[in-house]
């Protein structure tokens, strides 16, 4: 199967394959979002069930949340912390594997990439796309197959 870079720009990728490149290429922001959303239902359900609902912003949604057929007031506590469980992970595993990432390619030693190259490939499942082509050009800079 040809790569990207051989492909015809008129042949369109399969939804599923665009979006798992979609994901990883926008993981950072995906992550930070899923933590933004957990943060904002733990509020509405804080503002729900503490003394908070009696001020005007909480009011309002929470007459608009607890209705008579179904209280979602409840889904707020539940889903809330679940995402900013999830969102902190995806977040620090990221950001942690980015910062790795960028010490492992500073790296002027070829023994010592060499060395490196097992973590380097770990970490790419973690990163961009444009991860991978740095490390690619990495190893051609080095002279290295792989």
């Amino acid at each position: 199967m040809p790569s990207e870079e051989e492909r015809p720009a008129d042949e369109v990728l399969p939804w599923d394959r665009r979006f798992r490149r979609g994901l990883r290429t926008y993981r950072a922001a995906i992550s930070i979002f899923v933590l933004a959303v957990g943060f904002l239902l733990t509020i509405l359900a804080l503002g729900a069930f503490t003394p908070l609902s009696m001020s005007p912003p909480f009011n309002s949604i929470d007459s608009s949340t607890d209705t008579p057929a179904a209280n979602y007031n409840l889904v707020f506590v539940i889903v809330g912390p679940i995402l900013i469980i999830l969102g902190g992970y995806l977040v620090g595993a990221y950001f942690t594997a980015r910062r790795r990432f960028d010490h492992l390619m500073l790296t002027k030693s070829k023994a010592e990439f060499l060395r490196n190259i097992p973590e380097v490939e770990e970490l790419l499942w973690d990163l961009t796309p444009a991860d991978q082509l740095r490390y690619e050009q990495k190893l051609a800079d080095l002279r290295l197959r792989r």
